[in-house]
């Protein structure tokens, strides 16, 4: 019998949108060093995304304690996948954003997170086993599946534990890559359904991933590469922005929050490191749209779920 009531569907939808005002606030705080201005901003945007992470991962958890297996009725549902990956991402920037105030609780979500992480690639490697050879198919999602372990090193790093952050750039990076190359390849062959198009902005975020961890483990030129890569993505979003949002809104749309503002984050601490006013303003513009995006999106998504509708509409696992 189905309950109802509180938590008895809570979507993992919500996280992608969380992740991305999670990914704003560091942003913001990246802004301090290049335009001066006050940390509070960050501050303030960081604790309210950490406030709704909380809040909405205890609704999860609750619906998971009443029946675990809803974990696993998850995974056909694309919506769910990326989810419950952003759920664990969210672990991983919420660590990055403590470590300057409480790195001990950093340390703990950190370990969290990865512990999390690899407990939902066992289970993707369950479902994945036994899915219709059409839902096998690699997607954007995969990047947040697999290259997601480079969000980690946002910690790792500043808390000293560099030769770790390493391993995991050098394994992911080539992951992402492959995932790139692979996704150009199926685009000449097949073009995705236009309900599914907002995740092609997914392909932005390692991007930026890779080269601000580039830059954090003192590898310029390749972050420098990997800036110069990025803008040719945003360009080419951009440029088919109509196409990608021809379905019109959905939950999916969380996909452009945390792609753009970390991608914001990246031309910042460029433009600090190489105190560049052309990368100034750019980061300055891409923050301002990046907050226009950002918070507007996140406010529909938790409206849709305040009224009830989001779990329907993106099919989640009931209890």
């Amino acid at each position: 019998m189905q309950r109802t009531g509180f938590a008895t569907q809570t979507p993992p939808a919500l996280f992608p949108s969380i992740f991305g005002g999670l990914g704003l606030g560091l942003a913001w705080h990246r802004a301090v060093d290049v335009f001066g201005i006050s940390r509070g901003v960050g501050d303030m945007l960081f604790g309210m995304a950490v406030a709704l992470f909380a809040f909405s991962l205890f609704a999860y958890v609750v619906k998971v304690a009443r029946r675990p297996g809803v974990l696993m009725d998850e995974m056909p549902v694309l919506p769910g996948r990326a989810g419950m990956t952003a759920l664990i991402l969210c672990f991983y920037l919420t660590s990055a954003g403590l470590v300057p105030i409480a790195p001990r609780i950093a340390i703990l979500l950190l370990s969290v997170g990865l512990v999390g992480h690899f407990g939902f690639l066992v289970l993707f490697a369950i479902w994945w086993r036994g899915a219709p050879a059409e839902a096998r198919g690699l997607n954007p999602s995969w990047h947040l599946h697999f290259v997601g372990f480079i969000l980690a090193d946002l910690s790792l790093i500043p808390l000293g534990f560099q030769g770790l952050a390493l391993i995991i750039f050098w394994i992911t990076l080539p992951i992402a890559v492959a995932i790139w190359a692979l996704s150009a390849w199926q685009l000449t062959r097949n073009v995705p359904p236009a309900p599914l198009r907002p995740m092609l902005a997914i392909h932005l975020a390692p991007v930026s991933l890779m080269g601000t961890n580039a830059l954090l483990l003192g590898y310029l030129p390749l972050a420098l590469v990997f800036v110069g890569f990025g803008w040719l993505v945003l360009v080419g979003l951009l440029i088919c922005t109509r196409w990608i949002t021809t379905a019109g809104f959905s939950p999916l749309w969380g996909a452009f929050t945390f792609p753009l503002a970390a991608f914001a984050s990246l031309n910042l601490l460029l433009a600090a490191a190489l105190q560049s006013g052309g990368l100034r303003v750019a980061g300055g513009v891409l923050l301002v749209a990046a907050t226009l995006v950002v918070v507007p999106i996140l406010a529909k998504v938790m409206q849709a779920w305040a009224k009830g509708g989001l779990g329907v509409k993106t099919n989640a696992a009931r209890v």
